[in-house]
């Protein structure tokens, strides 16, 4: 089964592809779609389903883990983060991928087994858990990939 987990934003959403056997899991791609700043609010979204098609259609992907946005410190960055999200989960629709939801407390117990584990914490574990040789970046890629590692924990 192939897993793609997904941390969604304006200008930088993150993206890990992970394959789950019986063996175990691995890592099969990670990265950022980027949008520029320079375009409209609109042409970004478009870019970003534009690129993340080109994901779906090279990996074809059983199962996606979505970012859930639980809570916001900033109302502007909240909104943004949500078109964007929405965006996605439209795309994952038509195309008929099944779609997982996870807030970042349920993907540090589902990859650290502790709640309250930070970033650098929940890296070294999709590392170690993916054998991969450096720490995943940048941290919009590496959260997607703990997103699916998360996913993959909890079938």
């Amino acid at each position: 089964m192939i897993i793609l987990g997904i941390d969604p934003g304006t200008a930088t959403t993150g993206y890990g592809l992970i394959k789950k056997t019986k063996r175990g899991i691995k890592c099969l791609n990670y990265g950022c779609i980027k949008t520029s700043p320079e375009h409209s609010p609109a042409l970004r979204l478009k870019e970003t389903e534009k690129q993340l098609k080109k994901i779906i259609k090279q990996h074809r992907p059983d199962l996606a883990a979505v970012e859930d946005i639980f809570f916001f410190k900033n109302l502007k960055t909240a909104m943004k983060v949500s078109q964007a999200k929405g965006v996605i989960l439209l795309t994952l629709a038509k195309i008929n991928i099944p779609i997982s939801e996870y807030t970042p407390l349920q993907v540090k117990m589902g990859v650290c087994g502790f709640g309250k584990a930070d970033k650098q914490q929940v890296q070294r574990m999709v590392q170690v858990l993916l054998n991969l040789k450096k720490l995943p970046s940048p941290d919009d890629a590496a959260d997607a990939l703990a997103l699916a590692v998360c996913c993959a924990n909890s079938l």
